[in-house]
């Protein structure tokens, strides 16, 4: 993370009322390159988790001005960062975009509108933990170092966590923003 040239993407999403018909959604990201960042956020009525999951790296994507960048993409999403790590997408594509189950693609729509920024940028994608207080003194962050490792590989420092984790928290914040915007 010390390379100046990598734009770091944090991003979250949420939903109040995920279950009710009638909702609000709200997504979050924040776009860190060097000491630059630039925050975003927005809300939709009547959505799911996953779709402002999906949104909010769809917007910092569309945010970016410049081909070819290297980003290192970071959520708590593992929907997200599962599709894009494990390459789901190619079987959805291979299968006419059906799961292997046969059923269709949810959120395809968001997909389709992601997938093409794989082909522009070098990306790499990074699960982080949501919602961790690293000002609680009960917490484990030794543990969650590890898992976060576990989860990503070795590439990180203690200090490096702590960032990811204080800025995922902050995307997680634009998400509670996104939502308030349109109460």
């Amino acid at each position: 993370m010390e390379n100046r040239t990598i734009l770091n993407i944090y991003t979250d999403g949420g939903c109040a009322g995920n279950q009710n018909d009638s909702n609000l959604g709200g997504w979050g990201a924040v776009l860190e390159f060097g000491p630059h960042t630039k925050e975003l956020f927005g809300s939709e009525p009547d959505t799911t988790n996953n779709r402002m999951e999906m949104t909010g790296l769809l917007e910092a994507f569309r945010a970016i001005t410049k081909p070819g960048q290297t980003i290192h993409v970071f959520s708590d999403s593992s929907y997200l960062m599962d599709c894009f790590r494990k390459k789901w997408y190619e079987d959805w594509i291979r299968n006419g975009w059906k799961t292997k189950s046969k059923k269709d693609v949810s959120n395809r729509d968001l997909w389709e509108q992601l997938l093409p920024y794989l082909e522009e940028h070098d990306i790499s994608f990074y699960r982080v933990k949501g919602h961790v207080n690293l000002d609680n003194p009960a917490l484990d962050i030794g543990s969650l170092y590890m898992k976060f490792c576990q989860w990503n590989g070795g590439g990180f420092t203690m200090d490096e966590f702590r960032h990811v984790v204080e800025m995922n928290n902050l995307a997680d914040k634009l998400v509670n923003d996104g939502i308030d915007a349109i109460r």
